[in-house]
């Protein structure tokens, strides 16, 4: 494994909860932060696919091929379109692999091999999970450091916690003990309901400094970026929903102590402006 390298599972066995959403525009929040980003799409849905802008194709190499070592992570890359962000396509075929993979005694650990093997420069890669607690969803566990936990605050959600917590228990008991939880973000947000409120103090007293600052507003250009193939900083900057995604990926490289080329800029910025008096006019 490239000793520089951070894999961010972005888990939650629940659906509709925002975690293709998160998956896109966090590693494009990254990518354009400056950091080399990989997102790898383990859904055969392949939802974060599409919404890059990939139309399907079950021929070329992707998730499904690097899984049952008929391609290596390397030759199944393909560039996204935003600087510094590479993806590794899904394919519906990636069905099948739970099929395929149960008698095999690696299947837990054929994703984490096949990155190891990767000598790319990615400083950062973001797994997209299915909402399923399978062998896809094992794979990316086990390849990960850390876990991202898209979360709606409403009721429902809080019945959630519990089995996720009991999910990353038994990955860490069985096969990754230092498996860890990045955050827990808030998606679709509207804190000016009660119950929002209600249960993002209930999800703090649980989760503590793990619950991120950083929360994701219903957003109508979140809801419409995908059908464009493009990652929502790139379809609308000025967005609400574009803006949470940027700052939800400076929170999380702050959490891990990574400078990014922009965050250097912005620093430098400020210090020239330190620098220099603001005149009003009439001038003095």
């Amino acid at each position: 494994m490239h000793p520089m390298r951070k894999v961010i599972a972005v888990v939650n066995q629940k659906g509709g909860v925002g975690k293709t959403t998160t998956a896109i525009n966090l590693s494009a929040g990254f990518a354009l932060e400056g950091i080399p980003c990989m997102l790898i799409d383990c859904d055969p849905q392949a939802n974060s696919t599409g919404g890059l802008g990939f139309s399907r194709d079950e021929d070329r190499s992707s998730t499904y091929t690097v899984l049952i070592q008929e391609s290596t992570v390397a030759n199944a890359l393909l560039d996204s379109g935003v600087e510094n962000l590479k993806l590794l396509p899904s394919s519906k075929h990636l069905i099948g692999a739970n099929v395929e993979l149960v008698h095999a005694e690696d299947r837990a650990y054929r994703l984490r091999d096949a990155l190891a093997k990767y000598e790319g420069a990615e400083q950062l890669v973001v797994l997209d999970c299915p909402p399923a607690l399978d062998l896809l969803t094992l794979n990316a566990l086990v390849s990960a450091d850390t876990l991202l936990i898209p979360m709606q605050a409403e009721y429902f959600a809080l019945e959630g916690v519990s089995e996720l917590v009991q999910t990353l228990d038994r990955v860490r008991d069985g096969f990754r003990p230092e498996l860890a939880i990045e955050g827990v973000v808030l998606t679709m947000y509207d804190e000016r309901t009660n119950l929002a409120q209600q249960v993002t103090e209930n999800l703090r007293e649980f989760f503590g400094d793990k619950l991120l600052k950083t929360t994701i507003p219903r957003n109508i250009r979140l809801a419409e970026a995908p059908s464009h193939g493009k990652p929502v900083q790139m379809y609308d900057a000025r967005s609400r929903g574009a803006e949470s995604y940027m700052e939800l990926a400076r929170e999380i490289l702050l959490r891990n102590k990574i400078e990014s080329p922009r965050e250097k800029a912005r620093k430098e910025a400020a210090k020239r402006m330190n620098g220099h008096k603001v005149r009003f006019w009439p001038y003095t």
